[in-house]
């Protein structure tokens, strides 16, 4: 989507948020009788019967009319699409919308088309009761059939156009990078490029940790907490637009210089989930170390550095030309002779070949394995090209 950023005045963000708390009311309703179905009970109602319940409910109350009913009718056609990707397996199960971290509405049809621009940087949209708005233009506004406006947890505005630009065209030159992610390195090019995803810097990281300290001593409801929780806010805002510019620049980088860009095959959720609590069998009610906040700290690594998010916006810009290869021993194989031993990699930065004594930097020696498309069987050696249960055959003559 090509998202902006808009500048609603203070009158104008009282309607808005007016505006996102009856498309959530809405969506809740429908999420509400959704899950209330059971095996022994009839379908519950689809888009046409629930948009009818709703032309009702208008009608009874005076708070849902004085709304957009397009805002709202389209909330139950966002929540009929979620329940159909969840059944076809695309996504996770539709969850409640709560106020302050879901607030956004979305509009479509011919009111999505009124837009008009003031001058080189500022344009304006008709949002429907609320009036004409302002955002700025950091580029041309695309050709777009529905807008949707959101507001972070920060308390900034935006309007995001629904559309899909072309992907990036391959340079046709046929060189093949490897891309490894790591938690020290953000991702280790085989080219020997070592890119870091930039984060918060000492003082905003001492700065977050006083706040975070502060705001476990705030009573629950006061002014103290909620002053606390927005300026933590806004830290972790600073944060996730860095990460967000650098996998934005990095990974139109990559579909602009390679044809081929070949990744590891991580599942990140499995591999950022908390560990299983360890009952300790002698003392019943009593459980064991389980590295419970080693792990944490390595999952803060892992979302820190946008592996996910990098992976998918290069999909999306080098369609086509992204493959993702088997991560198993990667890091342990010699780029050069193709040996496979634990001992290989010394430390977290070092590797070096116990067979061949090839010495490189451990992330971009990885990145050139999974650049060749290299992957190990169970037994750690490197898959030859025939069956070794093959006779020898003779050389035929030419």
């Amino acid at each position: 989507m090509s998202r902006f950023r808009l500048c609603p005045t203070p009158a104008q963000q009282v309607a808005l948020l007016e505006q996102c708390r009856q498309a959530r009311y809405v969506w809740n309703l429908a999420l509400e009788q959704w899950s209330m179905w059971t095996c022994d009970k009839g379908a519950t109602p689809g888009y046409v019967e629930q948009a009818r319940q709703l032309t009702e409910a208008r009608a009874a109350s005076g708070w849902l009319r004085a709304g957009s009913q397009t805002v709202q009718q389209q909330a139950l056609r966002d929540f009929d699409q979620a329940v159909k990707n969840f059944h076809a397996g695309t996504h996770r199960r539709p969850t409640w919308r709560k106020a302050g971290l879901h607030e956004g509405f979305r509009i479509v049809g011919g009111q999505a088309g009124r837009v008009e621009k003031l001058n080189r940087k500022w344009a304006r949209v008709l949002a429907p009761k609320v009036g004409w708005v302002r955002f700025r233009l950091s580029r041309p506004v695309p050709d777009a059939k529905s807008y949707r406006i959101t507001r972070d947890r920060l308390g900034r505005w935006h309007i995001a156009f629904a559309a899909i630009p072309p992907p990036i065209p391959a340079p046709g030159t046929g060189e093949v990078v490897g891309v490894d992610r790591g938690v020290t390195v953000s991702a280790a090019l085989s080219t020997g490029e070592l890119l870091t995803c930039p984060g918060l810097s000492e003082t905003e990281q001492a700065r977050l940790k006083q706040l975070q300290r502060r705001l476990a001593r705030c009573r629950h409801g006061s002014n103290r907490r909620e002053r606390a929780k927005a300026a933590i806010a806004r830290l972790q805002a600073r944060a996730g637009d860095r990460r967000k510019d650098w996998v934005e620049k990095t990974s139109t980088d990559l579909a602009r210089r390679f044809d081929v860009i070949r990744v590891e095959d991580l599942r990140i959720a499995p591999m950022t989930r908390r560990p299983k609590a360890k009952p300790d069998l002698e003392r019943p009610g009593r459980y064991l170390p389980n590295r419970r906040r080693a792990k944490a700290g390595l999952n803060r690594g892992i979302l820190a550095n946008g592996w996910g998010l990098l992976v998918q916006r290069l999909e999306h810009k080098a369609a086509g030309r992204v493959e993702k290869v088997n991560p198993a021993y990667t890091s342990q194989t010699c780029s050069v002779c193709g040996h496979c031993a634990p001992g290989n990699r010394e430390n977290q930065a070092a590797f070096r070949c116990v067979a061949c004594g090839h010495q490189a930097n451990a992330d971009v020696n990885a990145a050139v394995n999974i650049a060749a498309g290299r992957a190990v069987s169970a037994r750690r050696e490197t898959p030859v090209r025939v069956s070794p249960k093959r006779e020898p055959q003779h050389a035929t003559s030419a």
